[in-house]
């Protein structure tokens, strides 16, 4: 009685675990074996086609002779060719011809650049506004290392005038009236 409940039991055999497994190795190496989708083979090109006079066994002579002048005759030369095999594109122009170099025009009609230089950009970039109730704004600049605000006509970090303030960019100069720029509202790179 004992060796028929064990028998009976939910327990799978070895042998029967060990053929499961070989099926399904089989099953993946035949899924995965690389076939040719045709099953046909192509002929080779060395194959000997047999010919009309071949299978007779006839051959004429004069097919056997050969024209030693004509390999002793010149050849053509060999040109310099503008020919690129690799491209489909139209030969280019050839180039114009060669110029005799002219002196350098002076400017004549401009007058020499005089004064100091243009003052260095305005660093600050306009990140926000804040309206306070009143109808007053407060833009708010940085440099990305320090914030800033100001109401229009305020004088900002000492240097820069706060123009104007509008919807999506401010205009700022420096405070003696050089290098108005508008700044559109962005913010700061992130660090």
């Amino acid at each position: 009685m004992a060796t028929d409940e064990t028998a009976s039991s939910g327990r799978p055999r070895p042998w029967l675990l060990i053929l499961l497994a070989v099926a399904a190795v089989a099953l993946i190496a035949n899924w995965m074996w690389p076939t040719d989708s045709t099953g046909l083979v192509a002929p080779s090109s060395n194959v000997a086609q047999p010919s009309a006079r071949r299978e007779q066994g006839k051959v004429d002579p004069a097919e056997l002779q050969v024209w030693l002048d004509e390999l002793s005759t010149a050849r053509p030369e060999v040109g310099g060719s503008q020919r690129n095999p690799f491209r489909f594109q139209p030969k280019p122009p050839p180039p114009p011809p060669p110029q005799a170099a002219l002196p350098p025009v002076a400017n004549v009609g401009a007058p020499p650049v005089t004064g100091p230089p243009p003052p260095p950009p305005i660093p600050l970039k306009f990140i926000g506004i804040v309206e306070k109730p009143g109808s007053l704004k407060v833009a708010a600049m940085s440099d990305c290392r320090s914030t800033y605000y100001g109401a229009e006509g305020q004088v900002i970090d000492g240097r820069y005038r706060l123009i104007k303030i509008g919807v999506e960019s401010m205009v700022i100069e420096y405070v003696d009236g050089r290098g108005r720029t508008t700044v559109r509202l962005e913010g700061c790179p992130a660090r």
